[in-house]
């Protein structure tokens, strides 16, 4: 029993023990009255009190049941919740990861920036860096038999490339030239004026290169009467189209075609169209000289075969005199059996030819 159902038990045991004591002085019926009045108060409350005991029991179990089920409850969304955990978790150490991929790609890609700048930044590296890339694209389009990289010249100069074409239009020069310092001074100008100048200086930067690939790489009678040059950056060449077209125009003149990585594929692709229609060519003038060599054989042929239908016709002609002899033989072989088998000769076919057919003798049956 709960310790304040004790508690009330006693309280009351108390006010029947006041109750008494007040009252003890009136007479015995009243007493009587009294006690059997609290017997009845007492059994009223020992049955509540036992109603209460029950309902707090049940209360009790009510709330073990709904403790119990919260707990449940509980550990189901704590595992639930740690599974997510650990699902995030993964995912996170799996993003992580390709982070740490990412940031070592980016190191790798630093370390090649950093190196392409130092070699951009140093004049022998970037004509080579230049070169490099030129020799890169004339390798993959072209055969190897239509180029020549560092070609000497007639005049003692010596070409980056040179593309061995038929005549018109010769073969061509191209020649690697990178303008860098002019154009990074170009945009890192910070006013209008500063800008002005560094324009000014790239374009003469490229006309003097321009200028120095016409006088050295066009030969007459040995190249064609153009040469290219190749800037190997195509912001370099977007750049000059864009700001400088009097440059270009100039370079035009110069009969000296400025290209980029992306306009020389275009052109090494016309270049290699060229080659394909020259290789056309001239395994067309070996077809053509082949079927003339053809042609004379096959009239050999037609003559060859009109003697041997000559020697046919005097053979067939002569195998015809000879069947008509071997038939005359016959037929006379026949007559002269006849004649031995007859068994009677009359007396004139005895007698002597005349003298006359003796004289000229038997007539041959020709």
């Amino acid at each position: 029993m709960d310790t304040s159902v004790l508690i009330l038990i006693v309280a009351l045991i108390a006010i029947g023990v006041s109750l008494w004591a007040a009252f003890g002085r009136k007479d015995t019926s009243s007493a009587d009255a009294l006690t059997q009045q609290m017997i009845i108060s007492q059994a009223e409350l020992a049955g509540r009190l036992q109603s209460m005991s029950e309902a707090q029991a049940q209360l009790s179990h009510n709330m073990e049941a709904r403790l119990e089920s919260v707990t449940k409850r509980l550990g189901d969304g704590l595992n639930e919740h740690s599974k997510s955990t650990g699902d995030v978790i993964k995912q996170v150490h799996e993003r992580l990861a390709v982070i740490d991929s990412a940031q070592k790609n980016l190191t790798d890609l630093s370390d090649q920036v950093v190196g392409l700048q130092n070699i951009l930044s140093n004049k022998q590296a970037r004509g080579a860096f230049g070169e490099i890339q030129l020799n890169d694209l004339v390798s993959d389009v072209l055969p190897p038999s239509a180029y020549e990289f560092q070609a000497t010249l007639s005049n003692g100069k010596r070409a980056d490339c040179l593309l061995r074409l038929p005549n018109p239009p010769g073969s061509i020069v191209i020649d690697s030239k990178f303008p860098l310092e002019s154009y990074l001074a170009l945009r890192n100008a910070e006013n209008d004026d500063a800008r002005k100048v560094a324009l000014r200086s790239f374009g003469t930067d490229v006309l003097n290169h321009v200028r120095a690939i016409s006088e050295k790489y066009i030969v007459p009678g040995e190249t064609a009467e153009s040469a290219l040059m190749f800037l190997p950056s195509e912001a370099v060449y977007a750049e000059l189209h864009a700001s400088l077209p009097d440059v270009i125009e100039k370079s035009y003149r110069a009969r000296v075609w400025i290209v980029s990585p992306t306009t020389l594929m275009a052109t090494l692709n016309t270049v290699r169209a060229v080659l394909k229609d020259a290789r056309m060519r001239e395994q067309a003038g070996v077809i053509q000289a082949e079927v003339l060599n053809l042609l004379g054989d096959v009239e050999r042929l037609d003559t060859r075969v009109g003697k041997l239908q000559t020697h046919f016709t005097l053979a067939q002609k002569d195998i015809g005199d000879i069947q008509t002899s071997s038939g005359k033989i016959s037929r006379r072989a026949e007559r002269i059996e006849d004649i031995q088998l007859q068994d009677e000769t009359p007396a004139d076919d005895l007698a002597p030819p005349p003298l006359a057919d003796s004289i000229s003798g038997p007539k041959v049956d020709t």
